[in-house]
């Protein structure tokens, strides 16, 4: 079993003795969709595949937030910010935007991409580094600034 999975265990056992709802149910979500993963793949989730489904959760909430504010709908979007924050404690440090650009330069020149056909290349090298780090789609915004 992953660390990160045995981190939501605990996580869920504290949530469950200090009686914190919000917070217990959004961890069962994430372990819910860790087991919908393993079951359907009959696989063990690992530490990668972990983060990616975690951002990939982090990313639906904030297009959440945006679709609930839209709509006025504040009650919403606060419960979807306090599940980020739940969400956020289980994935590693974000990266700067400098490290970020440290990163993405690196990528290109070993890669040796020239052009914006090159993109694919370069986010092969970058996403196992950024997982969980990093929004993906900045950084391609980003790419594509530094490839044009």
């Amino acid at each position: 079993m992953s660390d990160l999975k045995l981190q939501l265990k605990d996580a869920q056992k504290q949530a469950m003795r200090d009686k914190n709802k919000p917070r217990l149910t959004c961890i069962r979500t994430m372990l819910s969709e860790f087991k919908r993963i393993e079951v359907d793949e009959r696989i063990e989730l690992d530490q990668a595949r972990g983060l990616a489904v975690l951002d990939k959760m982090l990313k639906q909430r904030r297009d959440s937030i945006s679709q609930y504010e839209a709509a006025n709908r504040q009650d919403l979007a606060d419960i979807e910010h306090s599940e980020i924050s739940v969400i956020q404690e289980f994935l590693p440090t974000p990266l700067t935007d400098d490290e970020i650009s440290s990163l993405i330069t690196q990528a290109i020149t070993d890669s040796g991409a020239s052009s914006m056909q090159d993109m694919g290349k370069v986010m092969g090298i970058l996403k196992p580094l950024l997982q969980g780090r990093a929004d993906i789609g900045k950084v391609s915004g980003k790419i594509k600034a530094q490839l044009a």
